[in-house]
Formats: structure tokens, C-alpha cells, sequence
């Protein structure tokens, strides 16, 4: 018998994930369909792992002294749908059914404000040192439940960078896109 993904996606909620509510969302304008994937990274302070701070950030509970990198986000309210720890650990802020702010002013395929019709995915990381094999790993299962509960997603998954070319750089030249595609290929293949 073939592993079975520990992923699934029930009432805009993903089973497997840990569930951190985050203030930081809205309603998805009216008839809208998730129709995109946006993979990002962040570590706060920038380039340092570990430490809980992603998580304060993105609930609002982040104390702005606690180091100088800090003052100059001091303020933001952000989002993700999901951040994907250097553990492998997915903890969840924002139902898929909301719209969370993790993009920015964005376009995809002439559609702009992609907030309104993705989902992002926070990878803990930075442009300048590579992700975990696990990330990529729970990525391709975290992705594949979402195609299989957001059919229109398909192969509309794209980088921060891409959506928003003058203004991130993000997931960064150490994301792997032939390796991580090849991992959702064959976990979609094990589905």
C-alpha cells in the first residue's frame, strides 16, 4: 500500500496543519475561486530560523524591541494562509476561504491584487541560503490537497517575484522549482 498524504483540505481548513488564527484577513470579494498558489519566504530577524517570531508576526503579538530588525516592520499587519517551518511543521493563520495579505500589489496573467484568488504559502527561509528537503516535501503534499480541494489551481503556482517582480525577490534563486515540481508531480501521482 502506497503513503497516503497526511494533508486535507475541509471547510477551507487544512487537517494536519497547526491551526494560529491570525487577525490579519478578509472576506474574498464575492464569486470569487482560488485559482492561484503564492510561495514566499521569511525568517524574522532576516535570515534566522527558529525563534517563534513569523508566528507573533503574523497574530499581531510581535514585540517590536525585542531586535532592531524589528522597528523597521514595526506596525505591518501580514498574512499567510500557511507557513511551512525549516521542521517541516505547517501551522495555518488564515482559513483558505479568506483572503489573506501576503501579497501586495500583485498580477498574475493580467489579474491583478492576487490576494483576492490565492492562497499564500510561507516558506521559513531567505533568498540567500537553501531550504530543508522537508520543506519541499510537505510543500508537494500541502499543494497536491489543495489541488485536489481548488481544482482551478492546477499548475498556477508562482513565486512572490513573479506576481510582484519590481517589488520582491522572494522565494529566491535557492528555491528549487524543477525539484519541487518533480515532487508534486509524483505525490500527485501517489493520490
Amino acid at each position: 500500500m502506497q503513503n497516503q498524504t497526511k494533508f486535507k483540505v475541509v471547510e477551507g481548513v487544512l487537517c494536519g496543519a497547526q491551526q494560529l488564527p491570525s487577525p490579519n484577513f478578509n472576506q474574498r470579494p464575492a464569486q470569487t475561486q482560488i485559482r492561484l498558489v503564492v510561495i514566499h519566504n521569511i525568517s524574522l530577524p532576516p535570515s534566522q530560523f527558529g525563534g517563534g517570531y513569523i508566528q507573533q508576526f503574523f497574530q499581531n503579538q510581535l514585540d517590536w524591541n525585542a531586535h532592531p530588525y524589528f522597528q523597521t516592520i514595526k506596525g505591518m499587519q501580514v498574512s499567510a494562509h500557511l507557513l511551512i517551518l525549516r521542521t517541516g511543521e505547517v501551522l495555518q493563520f488564515v482559513n483558505f476561504n479568506d483572503r489573506a495579505w501576503h501579497a501586495g500589489r500583485s498580477s498574475y496573467l493580467g489579474v491583478p491584487e492576487c490576494n483576492d484568488y490565492s492562497i499564500g504559502i510561507e516558506l521559513e527561509g531567505s533568498d540567500d541560503l537553501p531550504f530543508e528537503s522537508v520543506q519541499y516535501q510537505v510543500l508537494a503534499q500541502v499543494i497536491s490537497a489543495l489541488q485536489r480541494a481548488y481544482p482551478q489551481i492546477q499548475q498556477h503556482i508562482a513565486g512572490h517575484s513573479d506576481i510582484a517582480p519590481q517589488r520582491k525577490t522572494d522565494p529566491g534563486m535557492h528555491f528549487h522549482w524543477a525539484d519541487f515540481r518533480e515532487l508534486l508531480h509524483q505525490e500527485n501521482h501517489r493520490n
